[in-house]
């Protein structure tokens, strides 16, 4: 990384509350007697209960969904022996990872100990504190022996995710491929490149599930494991082989013919024409990261019938821990496991392997920007952002924990056990995630009109460096290339479009020829029009509408009409549409929520309430999300009449009659409108009982503005928006003074926009 990139991620970490993870109560605490309950004297309640009965333990506190991560910073990433205090932002990001996967909360703990012994002592006085641990970044070959003495000692779940994590999702991706290129596992040959914690359990799995011993080959960077080397430790003598190693000089030697190629080392070392040395169809897993063994577009250059995966995320065949790790914690805590032993991994595998085949959800296709992602040779084993991965890799590790005898809860109800992890996170919750991954997938032009704002500059470097868009730079070229200079952004290839200078004259005019055709009737003169293009804003908007971009971004420093009128004046509303809406996002553990109208309509009728209904439930319908409209108000169904009642009233009967496929009700209370069971008691007949509303539409202007706004700081939740809905193409105004991670998101909304009317 630069030294911008390194800033970028020290701000990450450091901005706002320093670290990535924070404690949270999950009781009342307002009063008195909410503290004297939670602490002394009431505490002393369950403590007794837990002297009484020690499983209580599960019962009365957090341990059964704690997770320690824990490491002594030996061998941290690819970065070495950096110590324990510097491996604390890769724990807390791992414990990020365990809490938005699987809703599993973590407390990181760095050991300052590189003693086997003091680490292992040091883990076993802790472990009362926790349901499971997780080991990370310990050094081979320590962490060999410090895993299997921890769980010879303790009775919770312990798994030492280096060496397990890559070993099961790998095996899952193996036996797929084998199964598409018709190879047999027993009869396979295999070279692993690197001999490391995960190398070794790698090899120990596949053979788990069907390799034999001696068809794997494997080199440490001292070269091919063979029995006459004496500087092997005792994990490595396990795959030392006897064969003619004057035959295996170097790895290129060793990669002929073999049929699978592991690759756990470093990047590059991997030639195209060892790569075209191997057996037909054969199978690639180059896992070194960043940078592969050999890039994914090399080796499909060199072997058309490879099968290839990476640890990348831009390439097809992901090996990510993420798919594994924290739904293997989560079924071992559900049945409170006494440890994490070869059958729960061979379920997570076996599980993982599976889920491949079943058809893809539209939610990843959508992702991908696909519509056909299907098992096959780019993709063996299922996309990190799965949203089936908790129900189903979770209740095959609880299953063969209860089976194989260490589990001391059982599950009878399998269906109610996957719908409660499916309720844990909310199925929609990963929406940011989905659409950044599909605007990946086909990346647009996008327009930012006040490119002269560090903000706005800082978003454009993101976007470009995610390929989530192509920015386009608008302003004074001399004044936006000083700002790239003086934060040292890498924009310097970005087109940049003065309105103002000479070189845009023509366009400038012509421009203008063509505003003036769409408003000469509407006040404006030849002049006029030719003159206003020398505004961001129309220019801008004129930009997008004759295909000079694909969309625009603004309004970070200017009052919301300003970018709104000339967006409604060149681009205009969407045919059959009588306006537009304002739109905004709420993320919520719950998943998201759509709030509408937030930005536009001051007073809609019930015709206009109808209509932005149907406008935010197509615009919903665009991230793959089924809306359930909520039409609010301040009475229930009649139970009050008056101008905002009867209007909301008369605009469901709209939907009613001519939208009788969307799900929508009203006129209600926004508490029984996000309430289902007080809904259901009092409102039984309503249409969106069980329906778990997702999209609100307000009655007028300054309701839902500023029912956002309290949501947003009070509630603490991500907003993005405000999403204009409407127009013929996307141009989408930042509300005053946004971050450059809200500016991000939107650049991402319209993206997938540009995509979507395109």
């Amino acid at each position: 990384m630069d030294k911008f990139r390194k800033q970028d991620a020290l701000d990450y970490h450091s901005q706002g509350r320093p670290g990535k993870i924070e404690v949270i109560p999950t009781k009342p605490h307002s009063s008195q007697r909410d503290l004297s309950l939670a602490y002394s004297p009431g505490v002393a309640e369950p403590c007794l209960e837990i002297a009484a009965n020690p499983e209580d333990v599960y019962k009365y506190t957090a341990k059964g969904n704690l997770v320690a991560v824990i490491s002594n910073g030996t061998a941290v990433l690819g970065l070495g022996n950096i110590g324990p205090l510097a491996s604390k932002p890769v724990m807390e990001g791992k414990g990020l990872l365990f809490k938005i996967f699987a809703d599993i909360d973590v407390f990181d703990i760095e050991v300052d100990s590189s003693s086997i012994d003091h680490f292992i002592n040091t883990v076993k006085a802790i472990s009362p504190t926790f349901g499971g641990i997780n080991l990370e970044d310990i050094k081979s070959p320590e962490c060999f022996e410090i895993e299997r003495r921890l769980k010879e000692e303790l009775s919770i779940p312990i798994m030492h995710d280096d060496q397990h994590g890559t070993a099961i999702i790998s095996a899952a991706a193996l036996i797929n491929s084998c199964e598409i290129t018709k190879k047999n596992l027993s009869t396979i040959r295999i070279l692993i490149n690197g001999a490391g914690a995960a190398a070794i359990s790698c090899a120990k799995l596949y053979i788990s599930v069907g390799a034999k011993r001696e068809n794997i080959l494997m080199f440490d960077s001292k070269g091919l494991l063979h029995v006459k080397r004496t500087d092997l430790d005792e994990q490595k003598k396990l795959f030392a082989c006897s064969i003619n190693e004057k035959e295996y000089a170097t790895l290129a030697d060793a990669m002929k013919g073999v049929d699978v190629f592991i690759g756990l080392s470093k990047g590059n070392i991997v030639s195209q024409e060892m790569v075209k040395s191997m057996a037909p169809n054969a199978i690639l897993f180059a896992l070194a990261n960043p940078d592969p063994e050999i890039t994914y577009q090399d080796a499909k250059a060199a072997r058309p019938d490879i099968i290839i995966a990476t640890g990348r995320s831009d390439n097809p065949n992901q090996v990510n821990n993420v798919i594994g790790f924290p739904f293997i914690f989560r079924g071992a805590l559900d049945v409170r496991a006494t440890q994490i032993n070869e059958a729960m991994k061979l379920a997570a595998v076996y599980a993982i392997a599976a889920l491949a085949k079943e058809p893809v959800p539209e939610a990843v296709n959508l992702a991908y920007d696909s519509k056909n992602i299907s098992f096959g040779a780019d993709y063996i084993i299922p996309k990190p952002i799965d949203s089936r991965l908790i129900s189903t890799v979770a209740p095959a590790v609880a299953k063969a924990a209860i089976d194989s005898g260490v589990a001391r809860k059982k599950i009878t109800d399998w269906e109610a056990y996957k719908e409660e992890l499916n309720k844990r996170l909310g199925l929609d919750n990963k929406l940011i995630r989905t659409i950044t991954n599909k605007a990946k997938q086909n990346p647009k032009r996008v327009l930012f009109a006040e490119a002269d704002h560090y903000k706005i500059l800082k978003a454009a470097q993101l976007v470009k460096d995610e390929g989530i868009a192509k920015p386009i730079l608008l302003g004074n070229r001399e004044h936006i290339l000083a700002m790239i200079h003086l934060h040292k952004l890498d924009l310097e290839d970005v087109l940049i479009v003065d309105p103002r200078s000479e070189e845009e004259d023509e366009r400038r005019n012509s421009f203008g020829d063509l505003f003036f055709t769409k408003r000469n009737r509407r006040g404006y003169t030849l002049f006029e029009a030719r003159k206003i293009m020398r505004e961001r804003t129309y220019f801008g908007a004129m930009m997008v509408e004759t295909g000079a971009a694909d969309a625009m971004i603004s309004g970070l420093t200017r009052k919301y009409s300003d970018p709104i009128r000339p967006a409604l004046q060149i681009i205009g509303i969407q045919e059959g549409l009588k306006r537009a809406a304002g739109m905004y996002i709420l993320n919520t553990k719950q998943g998201p929520f759509f709030f509408a109208d937030t930005t536009m309509n001051v007073n809609p009728n019930a015709q206009d309430l109808a209509d932005i209904a149907v406008l935010t439930a197509n615009n919903v319908k665009q991230f793959n999300i089924i809306p359930r409209v909520a039409m609010l108000s301040y009475s229930n169904f009649g139970s009050t009449e008056g101008e905002i009642p009867d209007k909301v009233r008369d605009a469901v009967s709209i939907l009613h009659k001519n939208y009788p496929g969307l799900i929508v009700d009203g006129e209600m209370q926004a508490n029984f409108a996000l309430n289902n069971e007080l809904l259901k008691e009092q409102f039984p007949f309503s249409e969106l009982v069980d329906k778990k509303v997702n999209t609100l539409i307000f009655p007028n202007l300054a309701s839902g503005n500023i029912a956002y706004k309290l949501m947003q700081e009070m509630g603490g939740m991500e907003a993005i928006g405000p999403v204009l809905i409407g127009l013929k193409k996307p141009v989408h105004v930042l509300q005053l003074g946004s971050s450059v991670r809200e500016i991000v998101n939107m650049v991402t909304i319209a993206v997938v926009d540009a995509q979507a009317k395109r």
